[in-house]
């Protein structure tokens, strides 16, 4: 099970900050600007997880690969809109995976299965506080919400019993993001941003780095790396974990 809970977590703490705002707004801009940014995260997990609240707590150490391996369905997209120095950003993430196994004892046939489905939002407003042709830095705050559906079901021989359980919770975060332009066509992106602060999760924080490249005025690509963090127990349930991987993403500006 601790391979589907990489999968699961993925989306949880994909959270945590903002996902993959890979975006490439040149400065100076005024008037509205909108970008969707649909991403990649090649995310390993560490950390310690609880999938029931009456559960033991498993501690992960799992790559990339082995999130893939249980991976039914999953999508990952960035949104902002940017009016002059004033924007809304949002980040939303959905994945879906299934662990089975299969096992027999006394000749009779055992089955385990575990899915997962979680759901993640991020949404923040910000302020462009320095604005100039080569640098800009936005400072952002705003709240993360994340919902988990575990679903398990376990066979032996024609006996079938089925257990699930759904939580929730939310947490306030604040953040700035730095764009430095090198050339008009090249830049680098650094963001960092923390949250959680004992309301809901004890701490969560995030930072990312990426290298952007834009093709045209409305397409540009980015690649880099991130790291999430969070720290989270309540009730039984425990999301102790630290996520890392490359990230990639293309961005659609309007």
């Amino acid at each position: 099970m601790r391979s589907l809970w990489v999968g699961a977590a993925l989306l949880a703490f994909g959270n945590i900050a903002h996902a993959a705002d890979v975006s490439l707004p040149p400065a100076g801009d005024s008037g509205w600007v909108v970008q969707v940014t649909p991403y990649i995260w090649g995310a390993g997990l560490e950390g310690d997880v609880s999938p029931f609240k009456r559960g033991p707590t498993i501690h992960v150490d799992q790559k990339f690969s082995d999130i893939l391996d249980n991976l039914n369905m999953g999508g990952f997209v960035d949104l902002s809109a940017r009016y002059d120095r004033f924007m809304l950003w949002g980040d939303f993430m959905y994945i879906s995976t299934t662990d089975k196994r299969h096992l027999s004892v006394n000749d009779i046939p055992l089955t385990g299965q575990l899915d997962t489905k979680q759901f993640t939002s991020t949404v923040m407003g910000g302020y462009r506080v320095l604005d100039d042709t080569a640098f800009t830095l936005d400072a952002l705050a705003g709240g993360r919400f994340w919902h988990i559906s575990n679903d398990v079901t376990a066979s032996a021989g024609p006996l079938t019993g089925k257990y699930g359980e759904k939580f929730s919770w939310a947490d306030p975060v604040i953040g700035l993001r730095a764009f430095y332009n090198i050339t008009d066509k090249f830049s680098i992106l650094a963001q960092a941003d923390v949250g959680g602060f004992g309301i809901s999760s004890k701490s969560t924080w995030q930072v990312l780095g990426t290298a952007n490249y834009r093709f045209t005025d409305h397409i540009s690509m980015s690649a880099g790396y991130k790291v999430l963090s969070v720290d989270y127990r309540h009730d039984g349930h425990v999301f102790d974990t630290r996520l890392a991987g490359p990230v990639a993403g293309i961005t659609f500006r309007f």
